[in-house]
Order: structure tokens, then sequence, then C-alpha cells
């Protein structure tokens, strides 16, 4: 099989699921009611979210010329900036073509080689999990039977519905204890032997990306900064997510503290192996809200469509504009960035 045709088949696979997660989403949902919802929400508020995006592509795009910094370059921010949001544009098409994208679209423009590029990538990712684990532990420590609700009732007791010997709590956690265990003595024993193989190579070079991150925050100067950086980002995040509380009336009640716990099951959605977290974030947000806050289900999609599809939109404007600014007349040499996928 050739790689085109392989890379056709994979972006079907892909956008089928994404079709698939959207139609669980929207299941004996009545479409009419939540696209009256959607008529009757205050855009102004998407606007105010539209402003702490941008601020948070800003000091997104300041915090990776930082981790670029001991690399022995300092890009422009407007030219990182650029890259970051071409690279956004670009996951729309396929998970994982944004990284990539962006990196040689920055190593074009100011001469720094891509793979050292990926690695920086590969660091910014580390940390945005370990903020995304921050803020689910205070989530838990703050909010704990929001979370325990809803993930008891979403994947607990339907796990328990499929294995009954599953359906004691604290066994649960026994047997996934047990299991962890049995892997990593596995792992140990028949590493090279398991390395051998393509996923878990995959899974081992992953680990090695989270490690080298880490490294590389030991080597920066600019901790401090990185680190207030990576607050105002995930601050503007939560501000994204709470000021679209007030453009639904059967959200508009939401507190700011609701908004963590919304951007932390939202997140989820978005690491989802699809193109920009389509359907898996609707489906994760909108029961979220369903199940926690006894939202309607009808609102609560109208709210994770109108968050989502506002991003999407915010995106595919700025990252055009962005694509072009970046590459100028040298559009064409993007070809490498499919060949290189």
């Amino acid at each position: 099989m050739s790689v085109n045709i392989k890379k056709t088949v994979k972006l079907g696979i892909l956008i089928s699921l994404s079709a698939l997660l959207l139609l669980i989403a929207f299941r004996d949902i009545d479409i009419t009611a939540v696209i009256g919802e959607l008529k009757n929400a205050k855009y102004s508020w998407v606007l105010v979210s539209f402003i702490a995006s941008v601020l948070a592509f800003f000091s997104r795009a300041r915090r990776w010329i930082l981790l670029i910094k001991p690399l022995g370059h300092t890009p422009a921010l407007r030219n990182a900036y650029h890259a970051l949001l071409t690279g956004y544009l670009f996951n729309f098409a396929a998970p994982r073509l944004g990284e990539l994208t962006r990196c040689v679209a920055l190593g074009k423009k100011e001469k720094i080689p891509v793979d050292r590029l990926f690695g920086t990538v590969i660091a910014e990712r580390t940390f945005d999990l370990i903020s995304l684990l921050v803020i689910m532990v205070i989530m838990i420590a703050g909010g704990g039977k929001l979370m325990d609700s809803f993930f008891r009732e979403n994947v607990i007791e339907p796990a328990g519905d499929k294995f009954s010997f599953l359906s004691g709590f604290p066994l649960f956690f026994i047997i996934i204890a047990l299991f962890i265990i049995a892997a990593v003595i596995m792992l140990t024993i028949y590493r090279k032997r398991l390395m051998k193989i393509k996923l878990f190579a995959r899974a081992g070079d992953i680990l090695k990306g989270i490690f080298s991150g880490l490294k590389t925050f030991t080597l920066m100067k600019d901790k401090f900064e990185f680190i207030v950086h990576t607050i105002i980002i995930w601050s503007f995040y939560i501000i994204m997510t709470w000021v679209i509380f007030y453009a639904i009336p059967a959200t508009s009640h939401l507190q700011f503290a609701d908004a963590v716990f919304i951007l932390a099951a939202g997140s989820l959605g978005m690491a989802a192996p699809v193109q920009g977290g389509i359907g898996a974030f609707h489906w994760i947000v909108s029961r979220a809200l369903n199940v926690v806050y006894d939202i309607d289900l009808k609102a609560a999609l109208a709210y994770a469509t109108l968050s989502h599809e506002s991003q999407l939109v915010l995106i595919a404007v700025l990252g055009t504009v962005s694509f072009f600014l970046i590459l100028g007349k040298r559009g064409s040499k993007y070809k490498q960035v499919e060949q290189k996928d």
C-alpha cells in the first residue's frame, strides 16, 4: 500500500470516528431544540472568549520561545505566534500534523533545525500534561464530589455493568493496581523484545519525550517566567470556558470554579485521537454538565457546540492569516510537511 493511500485511509478512519462520536453525543436529542438554544445565545460573551484565546495564544508563543532559547535561538514573538496558529489550523486536518507543521513553519522562518524544534514541542506537551494533572488534583481536593459523581456514573458504573466482578469499588482499584504492577514487571523482564513491537516502541518514545521535556526545563534560565506563562495560559483557558456559560441561559448560573471542572473534562475530549476533539469534546462536556449540574442535555450540547465551534472558527480565521504571513510566497514548500507525516 502506497504512502498516499495509507494517509487517505487513516484520514478517512479519523473522520469516521469523529462522525461516530458526534452521532453518539447527539443521539436521541432534538437537534432543533439545540439550534433554538444557540439562536438565543448571547454572542457578545463569545467575543470575550476570543480575546482570552488570543491572549493565551501570545502567552503560549512566548513560553515556546523560552523552550527554544537553550538551543541557541531566540525567534521573534510574531513568528512564534504565527507558527503556533498555523499548527493549530493543521491539527484540524489530522491529529499531530499541526505539531510538525508549526516546527517546519518556524524553522524555515528563523533558520532553526526542525528536529530540534520538535523536541521543544514534546517538552511543551509534557508541561501541558502536568498542568492538566495539577488542575485535576485541585478539582479532586476542592470538589471531589463533582468528579466522583461524574466518573462514577459515566465510567465506573458502566464498567461494573459489563464486568460484574468489578462492581465493588475498592476491588476495582485493587485489580488496577495489580495490573500496573504486573505490567511493570513484564516491561522490566521483556523490555528489549517489547521495544521491537511498534506500539511499545511508540510508547517508549513518548516516555523519552516526557523525560526530555523535564530535562529541558532544568536547563532553562527563565524558569520563573515559564511557570508564570503556564499559569497565564491555563487561567485564560478557564476564562474562555467560564464566559461561555453566560452565553447560554441554562448555564449562566454556573461559577468560575465550575469552569475549572468543565475545562478538565473538555481537555480529556480534546486529547482524543480525532481532529480537534470533534465529537469527543461534545460528548464529555455535555454529559459533565448534565450529570454534575443537572443541565438539560439539549442546553448542555448547545454549550459544548458553541464553546468548541467558536474556537474552531477563531482558529480557522487566525490560522489561515498566520499561514500566509509566516510562509509568504513559500507556501508550496509546505508539501514537505505532508511527506514527513
